[in-house]
């Protein structure tokens, strides 16, 4: 069982979890979005290495992990990098299958269950809702939909080219259960595809794939990881998608498969590898009569080319609409300072005006007005610049400097009901399956050392 699968957050487990995460001093804000390929919990805190050590410790014993062997798998992102990386899965830039939408529904269902808990305050709120709305600015303005489908789409084709022209009544084998397993049967469904046999490493995924094959009136069934070798002696097409990390069709399977009875040494074998990293060893396709196409092959496609520029047009509206998300967030963040202080000025104004009517009883109502008036005018025309100019650097990086200068200048003590408290920041700690290209060896290295300290 890989660590995913063991670490996967149910429904029912959600909820559990997030209370135990709530019970950690440090944490003030959770969510958890679990999916088939992904845990993700988003949290608010006031301390990294305390919040980190409380969600770690959490996450390896509902997994059954030693903490160690989970960290292998675990990385983290803290602060406006968590905001970009969930900005970037609610667009289905992070998936298996780049543009799918089933994970905005699985973005909103994690937020509702956070917010019914009350887990999710107000910095979670704001993220989840601004990366809903990106998620589906991405969908509606680009063609990042297409992106996954069309490398699909351009590898069977090129596998109909080599069998004749057409895959009607052909036989393949899909490799993969998870979104790019669907996709392919899909679009093998529609290419009128005779029959599909499903290997995956968890039976249940593989026959829920092979039920909707049987759905659409495709002949399908499921087939043990084990018998690889003897599916693929049986097909025309292998299409591969798991995501692992190494190789999963070896060369001796390949050689396997050929040996068996039944395979004419005239009938080709197309190979359409789509796992980054290849889930095909390189020398399988040295092999005769089979032929191997990897995503790098692929992509050089026009049509996949195609999908290319409509992901990083959907990159470029993720980096936008960050950038303004960020600014907003640094704006609110001054905001109560500015608020402080012209709540300080309000005060020193009034202790003035009382000192003054001390010392000048006999000023009349209309007297007693105009210098009122006066005065305050002459306090709100000094901290009208400085105000405003702090909210407009406050938009920039680094803007919360200027928002603590006047806070030092002004004697705002932080923590006081005058000044504004230290801005928590959101960290989002993710799991990547075995199955999942691309955890980072530094950002584990981040975890270890934030879990040591």
């Amino acid at each position: 069982m890989s660590v995913l699968e063991r670490v996967a957050i149910g429904d029912t487990d959600r909820p559990k979890l997030i209370d135990k995460m709530l019970e950690s001093s440090h944490v003030s804000e959770v969510m958890i979005v679990s999916t088939c390929n992904r845990v993700e919990v988003y949290a608010v805190v006031d301390a990294f290495h305390g919040a980190l050590g409380a969600v770690g410790e959490l996450l390896a014993e509902h997994a059954g992990l030693d903490l160690t062997d989970l960290t292998k798998h675990a990385y983290v992102r803290y602060s406006e990098a968590a905001a970009e990386h969930l900005f970037a899965v609610a667009s289905g830039l992070d998936s298996m299958v780049i543009g799918e939408q089933q994970i905005l529904g699985q973005i909103r269902t994690a937020y509702a269950t956070s917010d019914g808990q009350q887990a999710a305050g107000r910095t979670l709120h704001e993220l989840a809702q601004q990366a809903l709305r990106v998620g589906k600015r991405v969908h509606s303005e680009t063609g990042i939909d297409r992106a996954g489908a069309s490398v699909v789409s351009v590898a069977l084709d090129r596998a109909a080219e080599l069998l004749g022209g057409a895959l009607t009544g052909r036989t393949a084998v899909v490799l993969g259960a998870g979104a790019m397993g669907g996709l392919s049967v899909a679009h093998l469904t529609r290419a009128g595809i005779g029959r599909i046999l499903v290997v995956n490493r968890t039976r249940d995924r593989a026959e829920r794939l092979a039920e909707t094959a049987r759905g659409n009136g495709i002949e399908a069934e499921t087939v043990e990881l084990s018998e690889l070798p003897s599916a693929m002696a049986q097909s025309d097409v292998l299409v591969t998608c798991t995501g692992a990390v190494g190789a999963v069709v070896t060369l001796a399977d390949t050689h396997r498969a050929l040996a068996q009875l039944g395979r004419e040494a005239d009938r080709p074998l197309v190979i359409c590898d789509l796992g980054l990293p290849r889930d095909v060893e390189s020398p399988v396709a040295g092999l005769p009569g089979v032929t191997v196409f990897d995503m790098e092959s692929l992509q050089r496609d026009p049509a996949a080319g195609a999908a290319a520029s409509d992901a990083d047009a959907a990159r470029e509206i993720v980096a936008g609409e960050l950038a303004t998300y960020l600014a907003g967030q640094r704006l609110a963040e001054v905001t109560p300072t500015v608020t402080a202080l012209r709540q300080r000025a309000a005060d020193v104004v009034e202790a003035e005006l009382l000192r003054l009517e001390s010392r000048l009883p006999g000023l009349d109502d209309p007297q007693r007005d105009e210098v009122a008036r006066t005065v305050r005018r002459v306090v709100d025309k000094l901290l009208h610049a400085p105000t405003v100019r702090v909210k407009q650097l406050a938009a920039a990086p680094g803007g919360d400097q200027y928002a603590a200068a006047l806070r030092e200048l002004f004697e705002l003590a932080p923590g006081s009901a005058e000044a504004v408290a230290a801005p928590m920041e959101i960290r989002a700690v993710e799991l990547a399956d075995d199955f999942t290209a691309g955890h980072e060896a530094d950002s584990a290295e981040i975890w270890r050392k934030g879990m040591q300290a």
